[in-house]
């Protein structure tokens, strides 16, 4: 069994919110796969399977600096281990729309995971991060922020992220933890870089391969002259 865990607020005033990037890919994937919500206690859940794996998806009604107040309890309830649960959430540290997932770590600053570590005793559990950014404006408030909803580009952007995120959980449940992080881990651009510098240090080494041999057959020939 595996326990998906989106993070965000409740209310529709925080629906369209970058702090509610959890609670939208749970949304959708349980869109995706027909599951229904229902409450349970502290949280709205949503269950089914994939694959061959039982899967319940949850959203925390706590508020999110109270996420583990409700994840702990649903942990204890369903008796999963750590490495079972997957949180899904904003990360202000990473780029617009980017994807990052790990198998464990700090809260680094995250409120909601800070939560969650400390009603769970421990960080050894994977985590699926959308990047949403830093505010452009050096001087505009975190909190302001995270609970700001973005529009435009930004918004086509941070989408296409929550798209990935997706994509990425029925991955990670088929594939486990650490095959699926080389998948979603890899930064296309930098793949890019790598597969040209691959291309023209082989171009380079052809090049030298091909002015040995012309050197090498002008050798020969002036070896075979006679001389006049």
């Amino acid at each position: 069994m595996k326990l998906i865990v989106g993070l965000g607020n409740p209310g529709p005033q925080y629906e369209q919110t970058r702090h509610n990037v959890g609670f939208r890919v749970v949304d959708r994937l349980a869109e995706q796969q027909r599951w229904t919500w229902e409450r349970r206690g502290r949280a709205m859940l949503a269950n089914g399977n994939i694959g061959s794996e039982k899967v319940v998806l949850i959203k925390p009604l706590t508020f999110m600096n109270n996420s583990g107040e409700a994840v702990g309890e649903l942990v204890r309830w369903y008796k999963v281990q750590p490495e079972d649960v997957l949180i899904v959430y904003d990360e202000l540290d990473l780029p617009l729309g980017k994807v990052r997932l790990r198998s464990n770590g700090s809260a680094g600053g995250h409120n909601g995971l800070n939560s969650i570590i400390h009603h769970l005793h421990t960080n050894q559990f994977p985590r699926l991060r959308v990047g949403i950014g830093r505010p452009e404006n050096i001087r505009m408030d975190t909190v302001d922020y995270v609970l700001g909803a973005p529009g435009g580009d930004e918004r086509i952007i941070l989408v296409s992220g929550e798209d990935r995120a997706i994509e990425a959980i029925p991955l990670i449940i088929r594939q486990g933890i650490a095959t699926t992080m080389n998948l979603i881990n890899a930064d296309p651009e930098a793949q890019q870089k790598a597969e040209e510098k691959r291309r023209l240090q082989q171009e380079r080494r052809e090049q030298e391969r091909l002015r040995r041999q012309a050197e090498k057959r002008e050798q020969q020939d002036e070896e075979e002259t006679p001389p006049t």
